[in-house]
C-alpha cells in the first residue's frame, strides 16, 4: 500500500491524545461567573421583607383620605385637639409584641455573644453569588476549547421529493436534483437521482434493470450550502426512455392531454401506452432528455420565514394562465426586495431556521436539444429572474412535483455519506434511506480533512462529429473506469443513479435524436481506488443507436474510441480535457498514452482534432492536487521507505541529491495554494514535526531539518493567519491550529514503518476508531469514552487482499460515527493528563529542539515566530506533557524533570519575549495589536509551565518578565499602554487553578521558608506599628511589605498592581482602574465559587492573601465614588478631612514598597525629580466610576466576610485613630452603594430601559454617522477625566474612552426589552440579599471595631464613627432582618457606652432618635417591636445617667415633628401601636417604678400623640397644598415659646414649598428660621458680629418681626435640653442662611439675594475666612450680573382673590385671601384648579363660581351649595409709593395693598354708553407681606374708589397716550406695535374712539362746577394725544419700505381729519378755571372689616 495513503488513512483514524488538567476548570480562565452559573448559586435564597416593597399601592389608602376629607373640613383654632379624646385613643390601642428579657440585666459579654451568634446564623456563604459580574467584553484569560476537527458542512438542507404527476401517465420518468450558482455560474452540489414511477412503470423496464440496490431508492437528500446566496437555484432534470422522434415531439402529448379529459381521449392515450411499452423494452438501456425547471432557493426560505403557518405550501407555476413563474413568486412570496438584494450581506440567506415549506412545482420547460448545455442552463437561470423571463413565452408541461424542503436535522437517521457509507443511528438496513449529497463550494473552503474520501466526477460535455464519415445520429457515450485494456478490466466502480444497483462497471449518456454534435449533461461518479498504478484509466466508447427496428441492424454501433489514463507522473490527471477520438479500438498498451500521442496506423475522427470535450473533477483527502505538496509528500515517503532514486514529475531524484531537493521543496511549500495546504495541515504538520525530532540520513549522513522545519511551520501558520482572519479567537489563535494541537498533535513515532502507535502501551486492545465526523462538540472531554466501532468485519486482523480492502479495513465498516469516538482517553488522575499514545523511544526531544530553534532563529523567520508565538508556546507545552507521561516522570520531583539546557532556553525564550514586548508597546495600532496577542500568548505560556515545571523557576520567569517592564516604566512619559500590558499578563498568569496553592498562604506567627528565589532585596521597611515581633508579623499580614510580597509572590504582584495604579499620584494610569479592579474581583469571585474553598476556615485562609486589599483600599477614600450622594444627607461623613487623608500618617503603603513592586530595589526606580515635583504640588483626586467603585466594596466586604476575625481584631489594634475613621468611612459609603433599590425600582427601570436604548442607539448612530466623530463624542463625554490622563487619546481611559461601552448600555437590554414578571421579581430578590448580606458583614465589621476600641480604652472618638456608620444604614433602605440585628447591636452600644450618646454627639443623638422613631412607624411589625424597643431602652438609659431626661424627649418630639413634616407615606395608626408599645414598657418595667420615670415617658408619649393628631389633619389636607400650609403654619404658631419645635416645623414648611418649587416662600421660612435663631443665640452670647435678632433681618422681610421673642412665656434657652438642636449655633445660622440664598437664587429674587448676604458678611468677616467670603462675592457677582441680563425677563407671581363663601366651608366661610400663584398663570387655571379640587370635595353639582367681581350677598345665596369668587389683583401702590418702588424687583416684593377694578353703570348693568359708564376700585389689604411662609395671606382691610365716567375716561386717554409714546420711543423700534397703536389711534373706524370720547365730554361746558377740573383735565390729555400721534406719525414714516407708502398716505389722512375734529374742542378753555381755585371733594368711601359697615349708595 502507497504510504502517503496510509499515513493519511492514518491521519484520520488515529486516536488523538489529549491533555487535561484535572482542576483545570476551576481556574477563573474556565471559571466564569456566567448568569446561568450564577442563578445555579442563587437557588433557595430567602426574601427579604423590605418595608419599601410592603407598602401598598396608595389606592385604598386614598380612599381613606377621600372619607376623612368629605367627614372634617374645619381645623381647630388652636393646633391642639383635646387631651381626653386622644388619650383615651391612645390608651385602648394594642401594643406590638414587646421582646422578652429585654429589661434584664445581662452582662455585655453575654449580650454580644447572643447577638453575634444570631447574626452569623443562617447567613449566605458566597458573596459573590449576590453580585453581578462586572461587565467586561470577554475576559483575557478566557481561553475557550478549541473546535474537534471534523468534516465540514455549510448550512444544511434537506429536501424531500414527495410525489411527481403528469396530466397522462404512459411511461417512468427519471429526475435528478442539483444545486447551482449563478452568480459564480458552478454547479455547487452533486447530483441527486431519484424517481417517483409506480411498480406498474417500472415493470415496464424490467428486462434492461437489475434489481435495485436500497440505497438508489432514496427519495430524501441532505444538500449542504457553505455560501448561501440569493443566486442559489435548485434545479430538476427529467428525462424518459429513449424513443424515435426529437424531444418535442415526445414531449407534445404532456403538453395537450389533460387529465380530466382521459375518458374522451382513451384511445388515442392507450396508443401512446402501447408506443411507449414498445421503447421501453427495445431501447430500455437509454435515456434522453425531456423537461427540466428551476426552484429559486432563498424565496422558498424568505417565504417561509415571514409565512406564519407551521410548513408552508407554496405553488409555483408558469405560463399566461397562472400568472408568470417569477411574476407570481415574487408578489405572492416576498415582495420585490428579495430580487433586488445583492448577496453582500445577506440577511435572508440564513438555512438554518426558516420554517419548512411544501413546494408543489406546476410548470416544466421541456429540454431543446441544442440548448443542453451548463452554459444554456445559467442564461435560462439568470433570465428566469428577470420580470419579462423569455421563458414565460414557452409553452409548459404540466405537471405536479410536491417536495418538502426544510432544515436538516442535527442527526437524521438512516443517512448515507456519498460514498453510501451509513452514518451511525442506522437501526434498520431496510429502511429507505436519506442520502447526503456532496457540496463543490461555490469558493475554497479551509478546513483540514478528517474523513478518508478519494472521488472522481466525469462529465462528458460535447462532442462534434459533423466531420465523421459514414452514419452516426443517434449518438450515446459509455464511460468506463479500467484497470487494464482488456475489456474485462472494467472496475464495478461507477455509483448507480436510481433504482438500480450500487455500482455498476459502465454508464451511458443520454442521447439527443439525430443529432451528430450533441451536448451532454451528465454526471458521472466513479469511487477511486486507494492505490493508482499507471494502467487505471477512464474509456469512453461512442455508440450509434439505432431507435427503429429495421432487419439487421444491430442496436448499437460503436462510432468512435478515447480514453484518459490517470497518473501522469504519479499524480492524479484531472482537469478539462479536449480529446481526439479513434475510429478503431486502440491497440495493446495504450492506456499509459495519452490519446494526444499520435499512434502509428490509427484512425481518427478529423485528423486527430479534439473533437471530445469532458471535465474531470476529483474530490480526495488522499490526492493533494499541489505540486508542491505532492513533491515534499513524495519526498519524505522516498526518505521513509528508502526507495531511490525517486521520480517525481520528469525528474528523478538520485539520493545524493536528495538533500538539497528536501530543502527547496520544504522552502517551496510557500508556493501552495492554500486551500490544498489547509487540507492536508494535519499531515503537513506532523510530517515537519517528524523531521525535526527524527532527522533523516540521507547517503550515511544525519541531515540536521530542525531550522528548516521550524522556519515552514511558521510561515504556514502565518500564512493561515493572515488568509483566515475571520476563523480566530479573541486571542488572535486560529481556530484550525489551536485544534491541531488540541486533538492532533502528538510526539511522532520514530521508527520507520512501524504500525500506528495505539494504546496498546497502556493495555488495552486497540481497535481502529471509524470516521469520525463529529456533528456536535463533545459534551465533556474526560469522560472515558468507549470506542463503539460496529466493526461487522470479522477478518478484519487478517492481511487485507488489496490496499481498498487495507483502507476498508483501517476505516472499519460502512458504518460512519458522526460522534467523536476519536476521543479515546486515559486517565491518571494524579497527573491532571490524559493521553492516548503508546511509550515511544525518540531520538530528540521535540520540545527541546523548538526551544533551541526559537532561541536561535532570527529575522524574518524570528519575526513570523514571534506574530504567532501561541502556536510554538502550546506545541511546547504539550510536548512536554506527554514527554513527562511516557517517560513516566508525572510523579516525580519537579526539579529534575527537564535538563538544565532546555531550561536555560526557556529562560532565554521568556526574557527575550519580554523584551520585545516592552520595545514595541509603543508602537502603531496594529502593531500593538500583535504585541498584546505575543502578551497574552507569553502568560499563557507561564500559565501552562506552572502545571508542569518546577514553580520557583517560573516565578523567576514571571519575575523576569517584570523586571523587564519596571525598568522602562520609569523612562517613558505614558506608562498606561505598558501597565495595561502587565495587567493582562499578569491576570492570566493568576487564572491559574492552583493560584491559591502556589501563593502558599502561611499561618499567622510562623512564615514558612520562602518558596520562591527571594522575590526582593529591599529590606523590610519599618512600619508605623508596633515593633514587638508578634504585631510586626500582624503588620505584615496587613500590609503590601517586603514578607508579604515574598511569602504570597502572586498575590503580592495583584495586589502591589492595584496598589499603584489607584494611587491618584500615579500619572496617566486613571483609565486602568477599571481593568485592575475587574482582575481582583474575578479573582476573589473564583475563590468564592471553588468547591475547594468552601469550608469557611479554608476560606478563611484564602481570605488572607488578600487582607492587604483593606489597606489598599482604605488608601482610596478620597477617589471613591460617593454613593451617598443621592441620599438626602449632605455627602459622606468625613470623620476626616480631606487634607489629613494627603498626609502620611494616614498612607497604608509606604511609597518605597509601591516602588519595590517588581524586586527592583528601591534606588533603581527613584523616580525623576520632575514627576515627583508635579505629583506633590496638591493633588486633585479623579474619583472612580461607580462600576469600579462597588467592585472594589464588594471585594472589601468579601475579605471582611471571610477574614479571621481576631487576626482583624488584632489589626485594629494596632491601626491610628485616623486609619479607623477612614476604615469607618468606607464602611459608611458600602451602605449606600449596595442599598437596595427596591422592586418598585426594578418595574421603573424596566419600562425605562425600552425608551432609553432607542435613545441611546440614536446616539450611537449619530456618533457612528453623524455630524460628530465618535472622537468628539468621546472627548466631550469624558472632558473632566481626561484632562489628568495625558494618555486619554490613544489607550489611556478605557473607563471613559470605551465609547462603545458607555454608550451602549442597551447592549444587555436589547437582547431583551421587556423583563417577565418573574424577573424582576428574581432580581430584587437577589438585590435585597445582597443588601442584607452586605449590611450584616458591616455590621460584623463594626462590632469587632467596637471590641477593639473596649479592648484599648483609648479610641473613644472612634465610637462616634461606629454610630454614625449604624445610624447612616438605619437611615437606608433595609431588610427586616437587617434591622433586628442592627437594632440588637445599637442597644448594645448604648449600654456599653451610654456617656458617648448624651454627652459627647449629642447631634447623634437627635439622629438616632430620629431613625428610631422612623422605623417605629414601619408596617413590619418586628422592625417596630425592635425599634421601640430600642427607643424605651435609651430613655432608661438617659434617665438613668442624669435623672433628667429632659434632652432625649426634646429630641425625640422634634424627630417625630419632622418626620411628620417631611415624610409623604407616614402612618400614624402604625407608630401610635409604637407608643402604645413603649408605653406597655414602662408600665412593665420593675427597677424604676418608683421613681418619676413611668410619669416622664406616659407624658412624652403624650405629647407625640398630640403631634399626631396634628398629622392625622395634616393627612386629611394632603391634597389641598394651601391648607396644608395653613396647618402647618398654625402648628408652628402653636410651638411659638418652644423655638427648636417651631424651628422643625419651619424647616418642614421650607421643604413642602420647595417639593412645590416655592422658592420664594421656601427662602422666606429660611429666613424666619434664622431669625428665630439669632433671637435666641443674641441671649446665649453676646457678639458684636451676629444679627441682634429679627431686626437685622427686616430688609429682608418685614413679615420677621413675628420671631422676635418678646412674649412672657420666652423660654430662657439656657434650660436643658432647650435651644440645642445643630440649627442653634453659629455654624447652624450661616447654614441656614446660606440655604435661604439659594432659594432666593433659584426664585430669581436676586436682589433678596444680597441683603442676606449683608448678614452673613459680618459673620465671616470676623473669622477671618477669605475662603467664605470669596465664594459669597462670587455669588454676589452672579446675582448681580443676572439683574442686568435678566432685566425684563424676570417674573415673579401672580395674585388673585378668592373668596370662600357657604357653611360647607367650616372655617373658611366668609373668608378672603389673597393667592400667590407662578408668574404668566391665567384666571381660567387657578379657577380650574380650585373648581376641580373642591368639586371633588364636595361633588361639583355643590360647588358654584361666582363669574363676576362684585360684592357678594349672602341672603341671595343658596345655603346648601358651596361658592367660590376669584378676581384677577394687581399689586397697588400709592404715588408717594412709586417713589421707592423703582425696579421691577420692588413692585413685586413686600408687597401688602392689591387691587381690582369693577365696570358699573347707576342702573346695574355692568356696561353702557361712555356717559353713563361708572368705574368700582377695590383696595384690599393682607395680614403680610408678600413673598411670605405660606402663598395665601388672608385679606384684612378692603376700601373702595368709585370713578365718575369723566374720570374713566381721563384714565383710558392717558393710558392711550401712555401706549403710543412707549411705541414711539421703544428701542430698538418695533414698527408693527406703532403701526398697531397708531391704528388703533388714528383709524376711522375706531368704535368709541378718541373722537368720540372728546365729543361726548368736551362738546359743551359741564354745569357742574366740581367737573371744571375734569373737563379741562381731559381736554389737555387730548392736547398731549394729538401731540402723540403726530410723533409716531412721523415716526413711521422713517422705518416703513417703499411698500407701505400708501398705507403712511393714508393714516396721515385719517390724523388730519381727526385732528381738524378735535381742533375747536380742544381750545376751548373753562373761565372759571383761572379765577379762584374750589375745594374738590372726592367720591371715596372706606369699609374696614372690623366695622362690618353697611355699603349703601350715597
Amino acid at each position: 500500500m502507497d504510504p502517503h495513503v496510509r499515513d493519511c488513512v492514518r491521519s484520520y483514524t488515529e486516536d488523538w491524545a489529549i491533555v487535561n488538567r484535572k482542576y483545570h476548570k476551576l481556574g477563573t480562565g474556565f471559571n466564569p461567573n456566567t448568569l446561568d452559573k450564577q442563578k445555579e448559586r442563587q437557588k433557595g435564597l430567602p426574601k427579604q421583607v423590605f418595608e419599601s416593597d410592603e407598602a401598598p399601592d396608595g389606592n385604598s389608602y386614598q380612599d381613606e383620605q377621600d372619607d376623612l376629607k368629605r367627614r372634617s373640613m374645619s381645623i381647630d383654632d388652636t393646633p391642639r385637639g383635646s387631651w381626653a379624646c386622644s388619650i383615651f385613643d391612645l390608651k385602648n390601642s394594642l401594643p406590638d409584641a414587646l421582646l422578652p428579657n429585654l429589661l434584664d440585666r445581662t452582662p455585655n459579654e453575654e449580650i454580644d455573644h447572643h447577638n453575634e451568634d444570631q447574626r452569623k446564623s443562617n447567613r449566605h456563604k458566597e458573596l459573590f453569588a449576590l453580585h453581578p459580574a462586572p461587565d467586561e467584553e470577554e475576559p483575557i484569560e478566557r481561553l475557550s476549547v478549541p473546535e474537534v476537527p471534523k468534516e465540514h458542512f455549510g448550512q444544511r438542507l434537506l429536501v424531500k421529493c414527495l410525489s411527481l404527476k403528469f396530466e397522462i401517465e404512459i411511461e417512468p420518468i427519471f429526475a435528478s436534483l442539483a444545486l447551482y450558482d449563478v452568480k459564480e455560474k458552478k454547479k455547487i452540489s452533486e447530483n441527486f437521482y431519484f424517481d417517483l414511477n409506480s411498480e406498474q412503470m417500472k415493470g415496464m423496464l424490467r428486462p434492461h434493470v437489475p434489481p435495485a440496490a436500497i440505497s438508489t431508492l432514496a427519495r430524501s437528500a441532505i444538500f449542504s450550502i457553505t455560501y448561501p446566496s440569493q443566486d442559489v437555484f435548485l434545479v430538476i432534470k427529467l428525462e424518459k426512455v429513449l424513443q424515435q422522434g426529437d424531444i418535442g415531439e415526445c414531449a407534445e402529448p404532456y403538453m395537450i392531454f389533460k387529465e380530466s379529459d382521459a375518458a374522451k381521449n382513451k384511445e388515442k392515450l392507450e396508443k401512446l401506452k402501447c408506443q411507449a411499452e414498445q421503447f421501453c423494452q427495445r431501447l430500455g438501456k437509454y435515456r434522453m432528455p425531456f423537461a427540466w425547471t428551476a426552484i429559486h432557493l432563498m424565496n422558498i426560505v424568505s417565504s417561509a420565514g415571514s409565512l406564519e403557518r407551521d410548513s408552508t405550501e407554496v405553488e409555483v407555476g408558469t405560463g399566461e394562465r397562472k400568472g408568470s413563474w417569477s411574476e407570481r413568486r415574487n408578489s405572492s412570496i416576498v415582495g420585490r426586495r428579495s430580487l433586488e438584494r445583492t448577496t453582500s450581506g445577506d440577511e435572508a440567506c440564513n438555512l438554518t431556521s426558516f420554517r419548512p415549506a411544501t413546494l408543489t412545482v406546476t410548470n416544466f420547460f421541456k429540454q431543446e436539444g441544442d440548448r443542453l448545455s451548463d452554459e444554456d442552463l445559467y442564461k435560462f437561470l439568470a433570465d428566469m429572474r428577470r420580470p419579462s423571463s423569455v421563458l414565460r413565452r414557452l409553452r409548459p408541461i404540466t405537471a405536479q412535483l410536491k417536495i418538502d424542503i426544510s432544515p436538516a436535522p442535527e442527526n437524521p437517521h438512516y443517512c448515507l455519506t456519498p460514498e453510501l457509507l451509513q452514518v451511525k443511528l442506522y437501526p434498520d438496513s431496510r429502511v429507505r434511506p436519506t442520502r447526503e449529497i456532496l457540496e463543490f463550494p461555490a469558493r475554497d473552503v479551509y478546513v483540514p480533512n478528517t474523513t478518508y474520501r478519494n472521488l472522481l466526477y466525469v462529465y462528458p460535455q460535447s462532442l462534434n462529429f459533423a466531420n465523421r464519415q459514414g452514419s452516426a445520429r443517434n449518438i450515446t457515450v459509455k464511460v468506463q473506469f479500467m484497470y487494464g485494456e482488456d475489456p474485462s478490466n472494467a472496475m464495478p466502480v461507477i455509483f448507480g443513479k436510481s433504482s438500480c444497483p450500487e455500482f455498476s462497471k459502465e454508464a451511458y449518456t443520454a442521447v439527443v435524436y439525430h443529432n451528430r454534435s450533441p451536448d451532454f449533461h451528465e454526471e458521472i461518479k466513479i469511487k477511486l481506488p486507494a492505490t493508482l498504478t499507471d494502467h487505471h484509466h477512464l474509456l469512453f466508447t461512442f455508440y450509434h443507436v439505432s431507435c427503429q427496428q429495421k432487419q439487421n441492424t444491430p442496436l448499437e454501433t460503436p462510432v468512435g474510441y478515447t480514453w484518459i489514463p490517470m497518473l501522469q507522473n504519479g499524480r492524479l490527471k484531472t482537469g478539462q480535457f479536449c480529446l481526439p477520438v479513434s475510429l478503431e479500438k486502440p491497440p495493446q498498451a495504450y492506456s499509459v498514452l495519452s490519446p494526444e500521442v499520435p499512434l502509428p496506423g490509427m484512425k481518427w475522427v478529423d485528423n486527430h482534432k479534439g473533437v471530445f470535450n469532458v471535465e474531470v473533477v476529483a474530490v480526495s483527502s488522499l490526492h493533494t492536487q499541489d505540486p508542491y505538496l505532492d513533491k515534499f509528500f513524495a519526498l519524505v515517503h522516498a526518505l521513509d521507505e528508502h526507495m531511490f532514486p525517486v521520480r517525481i514529475g520528469d525528474m528523478r531524484i538520485m539520493e545524493n541529491n536528495l538533500e538539497n531537493e528536501l530543502k527547496s521543496s520544504i522552502s517551496a511549500l510557500n508556493s501552495s495554494q492554500l486551500e490544498p495546504v489547509v487540507r492536508f495541515l494535519h499531515l503537513l504538520l506532523d510530517k515537519l514535526i517528524l523531521l525535526v525530532v527524527r532527522p533523516p540520513v540521507i547517503a550515511g549522513q544525519i541531515v540536521n531539518l530542525g531550522q528548516a522545519s521550524f522556519e515552514a511551520m511558521a510561515s504556514i501558520i502565518n500564512r493561515l493567519h493572515k488568509n483566515l482572519d475571520g476563523n480566530q479567537d479573541q486571542h488572535g489563535r486560529n481556530s484550525l491550529l489551536a485544534s491541531y494541537i488540541y486533538y492532533v498533535f502528538r510526539l511522532p513515532n520514530t521508527y520507520p514503518n512501524s504500525p500506528s502507535p495505539g494504546p496498546g502501551g497502556l493495555g488495552g486492545s486497540v481497535h481502529y476508531a471509524t470516521m469520525a465526523r463529529s456533528a456536535v462538540r463533545p459534551a465533556s472531554l474526560n469522560l472515558n469514552r468507549s470506542r463503539s466501532l460496529s466493526n461487522s468485519n470479522p477478518d478484519i486482523s487478517g492481511t487485507p487482499t488489496s490496499p481498498d480492502d487495507e483502507v476498508r479495513s483501517i476505516i472499519g465498516s460502512k458504518a460512519t460515527d458522526r460522534s467523536c469516538n476519536r476521543m479515546s482517553s486515559h486517565t491518571e488522575t494524579s497527573s491532571f493528563l490524559q493521553t492516548l499514545t503508546g511509550r515511544l523511544p525518540t531520538k530528540k526531544l521535540f520540545h527541546e529542539e523548538l526551544a533551541l530553534q526559537w532561541v536561535v532563529c532570527s529575522g524574518s523567520v524570528r519575526e513570523a515566530a514571534l506574530q504567532q508565538a501561541w502556536f510554538f508556546f502550546e506545541l511546547m507545552v504539550k510536548s512536554m506533557v506527554h514527554h513527562l507521561y511516557f517517560a513516566d516522570k508525572l510523579e516525580g520531583s519537579r526539579k529534575h524533570r527537564f535538563p538544565e539546557r532546555f531550561m536555560d532556553d526557556v529562560n532565554a525564550l521568556v526574557s527575550t519575549i519580554a523584551g520585545d514586548i516592552v520595545s514595541r508597546h509603543q508602537t502603531s495600532c496594529i502593531l500593538f495589536e500583535m504585541v498584546e496577542r505575543l502578551n497574552t500568548s507569553l502568560a499563557f505560556f507561564l500559565n501552562d509551565l506552572l502545571s508542569i515545571m518546577d514553580r520557583g523557576f517560573v516565578f523567576s520567569l514571571i519575575k523576569t518578565c517584570y523586571k523587564q517592564v519596571s525598568t522602562k516604566l520609569y523612562n517613558i512619559p505614558n506608562p498606561s499602554n505598558l501597565v495595561s500590558l502587565r495587567l493582562d499578563f499578569l491576570r492570566i498568569v493568576c487564572s491559574h487553578e492552583h493560584y491559591v496553592t502556589l501563593n502558599l498562604p502561611c499561618s499567622l506567627l510562623t512564615p514558612p521558608a520562602s518558596p520562591s528565589p527571594s522575590v526582593s532585596s529591599a529590606t523590610s521597611q519599618s512600619s508605623g506599628f508596633s515593633t514587638n515581633v508578634q504585631d510586626q508579623k500582624i503588620a505584615n499580614m496587613f500590609e503590601l511589605s517586603v514578607p508579604f510580597r515574598q511569602q504570597h509572590y502572586l498575590a503580592g504582584l495583584v495586589l502591589t498592581e492595584l496598589a499603584v495604579i489607584l494611587d491618584p499620584d500615579a500619572e496617566g494610569l486613571f483609565g486602568l482602574h477599571k481593568k485592575v479592579i475587574n482582575m481582583v474581583h474575578n479573582l476573589l469571585s473564583s475563590h468564592d465559587s471553588d468547591p475547594r474553598y468552601a469550608d469557611p476556615q479554608v476560606k478563611a485562609r484564602v481570605a488572607m492573601l488578600y487582607l492587604p486589599l483593606i489597606g489598599v483600599i482604605m488608601e482610596t477614600v478620597p477617589q471613591l465614588y460617593d454613593f451617598t450622594e443621592s441620599h438626602n444627607q449632605r455627602g459622606r461623613p468625613s470623620c476626616v478631612a480631606v487634607d489629613d487623608y494627603e498626609s502620611e500618617g494616614g498612607s497604608m503603603i509606604s511609597q518605597t514598597v509601591a516602588m519595590a513592586i517588581a524586586g527592583t530595589s528601591v534606588h533603581q526606580l527613584a523616580r525623576p525629580s520632575s514627576i515627583i515635583l508635579s505629583s506633590s504640588s496638591g493633588r486633585q483626586h479623579s474619583t472612580f466610576s461607580t462600576e469600579s467603585s462597588r467592585s472594589l466594596l464588594i471585594c472589601l466586604l468579601w475579605v471582611l466576610k471571610n477574614a479571621d476575625e481576631s487576626v482583624l481584631q488584632k489589626w485594629f489594634t494596632d491601626l491610628s485613630v485616623l486609619q479607623l475613621n477612614r476604615l469607618l468611612d468606607l464602611l459608611y459609603l458600602c451602605v449606600s452603594c449596595f442599598e437596595y433599590k427596591g422592586k418598585k425600582v426594578f418595574e421603573r427601570m424596566n419600562s425605562l430601559t425600552f425608551k432609553k436604548s432607542k435613545d441611546m442607539r440614536a446616539k450611537l448612530e449619530e456618533a457612528i454617522l453623524g455630524s460628530i466623530g465618535a472622537r468628539q463624542e468621546m472627548v466631550r463625554r469624558s472632558r473632566g477625566q481626561l484632562e489628568r490622563s495625558p494618555s486619554g487619546s490613544a489607550f489611556g481611559s478605557q473607563e471613559n474612552l470605551r465609547w462603545r461601552k458607555d454608550m451602549t448600555h442597551w447592549r444587555q437590554n436589547t437582547e431583551k426589552l421587556d423583563k417577565s414578571r418573574a424577573e424582576i421579581e428574581h432580581e430584587a430578590l437577589i438585590d435585597g440579599n445582597l443588601a442584607t448580606e452586605a449590611n450584616l458583614i458591616i455590621l460584623d465589621t463594626l462590632e469587632i471595631v467596637v471590641q477593639t476600641v473596649s479592648v484599648t480604652e483609648s479610641k473613644e472618638s472612634i465610637l462616634g464613627g461606629v454610630l454614625k456608620v449604624l445610624l447612616h444604614s438605619m437611615a437606608c433602605n433595609q431588610s427586616a432582618l437587617y434591622l433586628q440585628h442592627c437594632f440588637a447591636t445599637q442597644r448594645a452600644l448604648v449600654s456599653k457606652f451610654p456617656e458617648l450618646l448624651f454627652e459627647e454627639e449629642t447631634e447623634q443623638c437627635a439622629d438616632l432618635c430620629l431613625r428610631l422613631l422612623r422605623h417605629c412607624s414601619s408596617s413590619i411589625s418586628t422592625i417596630r417591636s425592635h425599634a421601640s424597643a430600642s427607643l424605651y431602652l435609651l430613655m432608661r438609659q438617659n434617665f438613668e445617667i442624669g435623672n433628667n431626661f429632659a434632652r432625649v424627649k426634646m429630641q425625640v418630639t422634634m424627630s417625630l415633628s419632622s418626620l411628620v413634616g417631611t415624610s409623604q407615606n407616614f402612618n400614624e395608626e402604625f407608630l401610635r401601636r409604637s407608643l402604645k408599645t413603649i408605653l406597655t414598657y414602662a408600665e412593665e418595667d420593675l427597677e424604676l417604678r418608683e421613681t418619676t420615670f413611668p410619669d416622664q415617658v406616659q407624658d412624652l408619649v403624650f405629647n407625640l400623640h398630640m403631634i399626631l393628631s396634628d398629622t392625622v389633619k395634616m393627612k386629611e389636607h394632603q391634597e389641598d397644598p394651601e391648607m396644608l400650609i395653613d396647618l402647618m403654619y398654625r402648628i408652628a404658631k402653636g410651638y411659638q415659646n418652644s423655638p427648636d419645635l417651631r424651628l422643625t416645623w419651619l424647616q418642614n414648611m421650607a421643604g413642602k414649598h420647595s417639593e412645590r418649587s416655592n422658592h420664594a416662600e421656601s427662602a422666606q421660612c429660611l429666613v424666619h428660621s434664622a431669625a428665630l435663631v439669632a433671637e435666641y443665640l443674641s441671649m446665649l452670647e453676646d457678639r458684636k458680629y451676629l444679627p441682634v435678632g429679627c431686626v437685622t433681618f427686616q430688609n429682608i422681610s418685614s413679615n420677621v418681626l413675628e420671631e422676635s421673642a418678646v412674649s412672657d412665656d420666652v423660654v430662657s434657652p439656657d434650660e436643658e435640653g432647650i435651644c440645642s438642636g445643630k440649627y442653634f449655633t453659629e455654624a447652624g445660622l450661616v447654614g441656614l442662611l446660606e440655604q435661604a440664598a439659594a432659594s432666593f437664587s433659584m426664585a430669581g429674587m436676586y436682589e433678596a439675594v444680597n441683603e442676606v448676604y449683608k448678614v452673613l458678611i459680618p459673620i465671616h468677616e470676623a473669622n477671618r475666612d477669605a475662603k467664605k467670603l470669596s465664594t459669597i462675592h462670587g455669588k454676589l457677582q452672579e446675582a448681580f450680573s443676572k439683574i442686568v441680563h435678566q432685566d425684563g425677563k424676570r417674573m415673579f407671581g401672580t395674585y388673585f382673590r378668592v373668596g370662600f363663601y357657604g357653611t360647607k366651608f367650616g372655617d373658611l366661610d366668609e373668608q378672603e385671601f389673597v393667592y400667590k400663584e407662578p408668574a404668566i398663570t391665567k384666571l381660567a387655571e387657578i379657577s380650574h384648579r380650585l373648581e376641580g379640587f373642591y368639586g371633588e370635595r364636595f361633588g361639583e353639582d355643590v360647588l358654584e363660581v361666582i363669574k363676576d367681581s362684585n360684592p357678594v350677598d349672602k341672603c341671595k345665596l343658596d345655603p346648601n351649595k358651596a361658592y367660590i369668587q376669584i378676581t384677577y389683583v394687581e399689586p397697588y401702590f400709592d404715588t408717594y409709593e412709586m417713589k421707592d418702588r423703582i425696579t421691577y424687583f420692588d413692585k413685586n416684593y413686600n408687597l401688602r395693598r392689591f387691587m381690582y377694578c369693577t365696570p358699573f353703570t347707576l342702573d346695574g348693568r355692568a356696561h353702557g354708553d361712555l356717559h353713563e359708564q361708572f368705574k368700582r376700585k377695590t383696595i384690599l389689604t393682607t395680614s403680610h407681606a408678600f413673598p411670605y411662609i405660606k402663598t395665601r395671606i388672608n385679606v384684612i382691610h378692603k376700601e373702595e374708589i368709585i370713578l365718575t365716567p369723566i374720570e374713566v375716561a381721563i384714565e383710558d386717554m392717558q393710558k392711550k397716550t401712555q401706549e403710543l409714546a412707549f411705541a414711539t420711543h421703544q428701542d430698538p423700534a418695533d414698527p408693527k406695535m406703532l403701526q398697531m397703536v397708531l391704528q388703533g389711534s388714528v383709524g376711522t373706524t375706531v368704535n368709541q374712539g378718541p373722537l368720540e370720547v372728546a365729543q361726548v365730554f368736551l362738546s359743551e361746558i359741564p354745569n357742574d362746577p366740581k367737573l371744571f377740573r375734569h373737563h379741562n383735565k381731559l381736554r389737555l390729555c387730548f392736547k398731549d394725544f394729538t401731540k402723540r400721534c403726530e410723533d409716531a406719525l412721523r415716526k413711521n414714516k422713517s422705518l416703513i419700505g417703499p411698500d407701505q407708502k400708501e398705507y403712511q398716505r393714508e393714516l396721515e389722512r385719517n390724523y388730519h381729519r381727526l385732528k381738524e375734529s378735535l381742533q375747536p374742542l380742544i381750545n376751548r378753555k373753562i373761565p372759571q378755571l383761572y379765577k379762584a381755585v374750589l375745594p374738590v371733594t372726592c367720591h371715596r368711601w372706606i369699609f374696614d372689616f372690623t366695622l362690618s359697615a353697611e355699603i349703601r349708595r350715597v
